[in-house]
């Protein structure tokens, strides 16, 4: 029997509770509805949000999290910096990272990418083409050439991540730009998966292509070690014979003083 990969998705939760339109498409959570569209056997799913104590990301949470699914928008500002060092801990101890949407520009994604996470964008309702350029990377299995979103919110370039990505979708938008829209990344021993689709207005987390791409991306972000990063002192394994210049000069000025 497998084991299980222990999945938290977080969310602002607060567009639900503050927009009919939101909350007529969500009305659970976009959290709740991502739960229920990548539901399986080998997940076990939980729930987290801004208004919970420790925005739902307690300690214990966190060590039995494997994979973290973040979705923010408006509120990323009232995430406090203490959760966002502890996030930022954990995925380079291994936890994996899934960044959605407008999360790029939430804390935890631009302390660990080291940029601005920057983007062009327009809300115009437009059809998106979202294009698999890496057909063999576990996150595409199961997507064809490419799938389309009949409305979206255009994310654009320039995208201002590092250079390390590795990108597996390129989206085409009806406007006319383009965007990396699906990228990973490593972190110490923890995988970052970032994927824009998904604005809080359009449907998009109920799209089968959509929740597809996040459940390879849950299992693909699995850790596959799990340790906390130290810089230790060690012994030599072996005898050093080499004389050392540094350590003759300060006996040298030892003797002299």
């Amino acid at each position: 029997m497998c084991q299980k990969i222990h999945v938290t998705i977080w969310n602002e939760f607060y567009h639900e509770k503050n927009n009919a339109r939101v909350a007529s498409l969500y009305p659970d959570g976009l959290h709740k509805a991502i739960a229920d569209g990548i539901a399986a056997d080998d997940l076990d799913i939980r729930l987290a949000s801004l208004d919970e104590p420790e925005c739902g990301l307690t300690d214990a949470v966190l060590e039995q999290t494997d994979v973290l699914i973040w979705w923010g928008h408006c509120r990323h500002a009232d995430v406090p910096d203490e959760i966002v060092r502890k996030v930022h801990r954990k995925v380079l101890e291994g936890m994996g990272l899934l960044v959605l949407h407008s999360g790029h520009f939430s804390k935890i994604f631009k302390s660990l990418m080291g940029t601005n996470c920057s983007l062009r964008w327009r809300e115009a309702g437009e059809r998106e083409r979202v294009w698999n350029i890496d057909p063999a990377h576990p996150i595409t299995q199961g997507i064809g050439d490419y799938f389309e979103l009949p409305h979206v919110e255009m994310y654009g370039e320039r995208f201002d991540i590092p250079s390390d990505g590795h990108v597996v979708f390129i989206s085409w938008y009806e406007g006319g730009e383009v965007f990396r829209s699906g990228v990973t990344f490593e972190r110490g021993y923890g995988k970052i998966f970032y994927f824009s689709p998904g604005h809080e207005t359009y449907p998009i987390y109920r799209d089968a292509n959509v929740l597809r791409v996040l459940g390879n991306a849950v299992r693909w972000a699995r850790p596959l070690i799990r340790r906390e990063h130290i810089c230790p002192k060690v012994e030599a394994l072996e005898e050093i014979r080499s004389e050392d210049p540094a350590a003759t000069a300060r006996a040298g000025v030892v003797q002299s003083l």
